[in-house]
């Protein structure tokens, strides 16, 4: 069994979250988390992780949005929250407002701290800001990562988990499976972030956590184990990542 560790399932990403749901189960990916990145995401994230029992989500504002208010502290004590994501900041589209990106990241850190869940980071052309403000006082794990083996150093150091996407399928992502290959094998875990970063051989196609099981294939390749043990030790990281998760399977 596969956990994909983060996609988006709601409404403003897909039509068919029934479908797209039932595809991943049939595929082997017995969990799935959704993964919230504006406010307008968090309720219907909640109700498909009430509706289905293998679906989970965590709660954040993506940098995109860095006007918004963190006003969800209410909606992490779900049972079905297993935590704060997708956060971080993001230079590459938009550096002109990096003031509001890191207020806004740093009071949910924060928001994240309190509650005692870990965060999933999503950081882009930012990693001295990021690291600045991952100091060490959460956990959690660097999502899609796909930043330089150096910032992996500095949050390995700070016990960061470190997630694989489609990208390391890539053609041009030799440097970034490089990394992965140094990366400790009990700091990976794997995701989709579905609708987007679409595997080899479907890329260009609307991402499905089914798709998962290509990425896996060349992570195990990369760590040279087989696909079977790969699993095993991903869901056993995964669990760890996520306490709540696992009190719930």
């Amino acid at each position: 069994m596969l956990i994909d560790t983060h996609c988006h399932l709601t409404d403003r990403y897909t039509d068919g979250a029934d479908a797209i749901i039932a595809r991943a189960v049939d595929a082997g990916v017995g969990t799935l988390i959704c993964a919230c990145a504006e406010p307008e995401d968090f309720m219907p994230a909640i109700a498909l992780s009430e509706k289905y029992k293998n679906v989970f989500c965590t709660i954040g504002i993506h940098p995109e949005r860095a006007n918004e208010k963190p006003d969800y502290e209410k909606l992490l004590s779900h049972p079905r929250v297993v935590g704060v994501g997708e956060i971080g900041l993001d230079y590459h589209y938009n550096s002109e407002n990096k003031n509001q990106q890191v207020e806004l990241f740093m009071a949910q850190v924060e928001i994240a701290r309190h509650a005692k869940l870990p965060i999933a980071v999503h950081t882009r052309e930012a990693e001295i800001d990021t690291a600045k403000i991952l100091d060490g006082s959460v956990g959690g794990v660097m999502h899609c990562f796909t930043s330089s083996w150096d910032l992996a150093k500095k949050m390995l150091d700070r016990g960061f988990y470190f997630s694989a996407s489609g990208i390391i399928t890539f053609k041009n992502s030799e440097e970034l499976r490089e990394t992965f290959s140094k990366i400790p094998f009990d700091k990976i875990v794997i995701e989709t972030d579905a609708p987007f970063c679409a595997p080899m051989p479907y890329r260009g196609k609307p991402c499905e956590p089914a798709m998962i099981t290509e990425t896996a294939k060349v992570l195990a390749a990369i760590k040279g184990i087989e696909l079977s043990d790969l699993e095993t030790i991903l869901i056993n990281n995964t669990k760890k990542l996520y306490p709540k998760l696992c009190e719930a399977l």
